[in-house]
């Protein structure tokens, strides 16, 4: 992915000079004319560590200059406690529901990295600029039943990266003829020096707040067996060989749900997950904790996971060990999780690519465990990273196979708007490199109504009731979280 990029090597750091600020700033303004109408002013600032979970909830709670307490924002955190991401406010944006939507936002994505005039602070080389982007699992919504486009990208006003030991800021000042330049710089000093006080969060178990009454309603799940005792039937008339069936359980709570409280628990709770939420800002969230890694790119390398099959975690080392053998040999299990890689190794050979299949392995999480095969190729620069998204959305982990026939099979049987469920969140970085994952272990909340989703692969072999048990445990992170929340 080659984009021009702009530097200016400030090689004095701005910090709370808001004269300085004001004055690059106007130096950048007096480049506009009819053919450059605006451009994106990108300014990185190395700031002493700061959780984005204690910024997000300072911002979400205070009005403070150029920021409301209902911004659009995106919080991301790896597994391991090594990076976490927050975008907050909106600088530019893409929302599509028609049409090709992963070549329009690529194409978003292109326009905007373009725009950008990156200022260096502190000879930063690391200070990208990310992208974040969240697609529905359809092309088509109905946004009455989930209220996000179906495919939604956006270059955040104020981008905070933790990593290791510092943390970074970085503010995206849009630039445009009529902009007051001095009103921007004062407001981004002020930000930033507000944004520097904050304390951050421990990474420990959260305050305990007394348990919430949650009324919950079972109906869509009451049809799931029956659902699968179809399918099946399907299935051993070679209809197709697997399908992803997702069911939705849907809670109401006597207080409204705090969406920090919730992602404190789940980051705890679920430390080898990516913990994230996605906020339209219209008090709509959609969160989870997901164990899947849709791709990860970094240098043209690209890594990704066939993740599929899955027991539970035993109440003891020896149980634990057991129930992963079972696992490992169960054919039923293999069988599910081999649709996936091939599916996976197929579609990046189309991409003129070539993969690499690492050893089997299982991915013990806190109350699963899963077949686990990681799957590594080299990637070319001339190919975009929502390209390699769009060619492995949907697959059969969250589908079936072959995925258009299932697609069709899942809305006759699933009677719920997927939305983000099973779907590509993430986010592409001004130098190229890219991270999605798959939005499963996730709910979507409003104010004190919360929808959860859960879904399991049926093949040759699936009795209902078991399957009906693995969403049922999929369910029970979620449960539990929001039951503190």
């Amino acid at each position: 992915m080659s984009v021009s990029k702009p530097i200016i090597p400030e090689t004095t750091n701005i910090g709370y000079d808001q004269h300085r600020l004001e004055q690059l700033l106007l130096n950048q303004k007096v480049t506009l004319d009819k053919q450059k109408k605006s451009i994106i002013v990108s300014l990185s600032q190395i700031i002493d560590e700061v959780d984005p979970l204690s910024v997000l909830a300072f911002l979400t709670q205070e009005k403070i200059n150029n920021f409301t307490k209902n911004e659009i924002y995106f919080y991301w955190k790896n597994p391991g406690k090594t990076e976490s991401i927050l975008g907050y406010g909106v600088t530019a944006s893409c929302r599509s529901n028609i049409g090709d939507r992963f070549t329009q936002s690529q194409q978003f994505v292109k326009d905007c990295f373009q725009k950008i005039v990156k200022v260096n602070q502190d000879n930063l080389s690391n200070s990208f600029p990310h992208i974040f982007c969240g697609f529905t699992f359809f092309p088509e919504t109905n946004k009455l039943e989930f209220p996000f486009p179906s495919a939604f990208a956006f270059l955040p006003k104020l981008q905070l990266i933790r990593q290791k030991r510092n943390s970074l800021l970085i503010f995206n000042l849009l630039i445009e003829s009529n902009t007051d330049v001095k009103k921007l710089a004062r407001q981004t000093i002020a930000n930033l020096k507000s944004i520097t006080k904050i304390e951050s969060y421990q990474d420990s178990l959260p305050t305990t707040k007394s348990s919430v009454k949650l009324i919950t309603n079972y109906e869509m799940v009451e049809d799931f067996q029956s659902s699968v005792s179809s399918a099946l039937q399907s299935i051993q008339a070679n209809h197709f060989q697997k399908l992803v069936l997702a069911n939705a359980l849907d809670l109401t709570s006597s207080r409204e749900f705090s969406i920090i409280e919730c992602l404190k628990r789940l980051r705890y709770y679920h430390p080898d997950c990516y913990t994230f939420a996605i906020n339209n800002g219209e008090n709509n969230c959609f969160i989870g904790a997901s164990p899947e890694r849709l791709i990860s790119l970094k240098n043209q390398k690209l890594l990704t996971d066939a993740l599929a099959g899955s027991t539970s975690r035993g109440n003891t080392e020896l149980n634990d060990y057991y129930l992963a053998q079972k696992l490992l040999k169960s054919s039923k299990e293999r069988r599910e999780h081999q649709v996936v890689i091939e599916f996976i190794v197929q579609r990046l050979l189309s991409l003129g690519l070539t993969p690499q299949i690492s050893p089997l392995k299982v991915l013990k999480l806190s109350n699963i465990q899963h077949l686990w095969t990681p799957i590594h190729t080299q990637l070319n620069p001339n190919i975009h990273p929502l390209e390699v998204v769009k060619q492995l959305h949907p697959t059969p982990a969250v589908s079936g196979f072959p995925t258009g026939v299932t697609c069709q099979e899942i809305k006759r049987y699933e009677t719920f708007e997927r939305g983000f469920y099973a779907a590509p969140l993430g986010w592409i970085d001004y130098n190229g490199n890219s991270e999605f994952i798959v939005g499963i272990r996730s709910a979507l909340i409003s104010e004190n109504y919360a929808r959860l989703y859960a879904g399991a692969g049926i093949v040759e072999g699936s009795e209902p009731a078991k399957e009906l048990a693995e969403i049922q445990l999929k369910f029970q992170g979620l449960l539990k979280v929001l039951s503190y929340c």
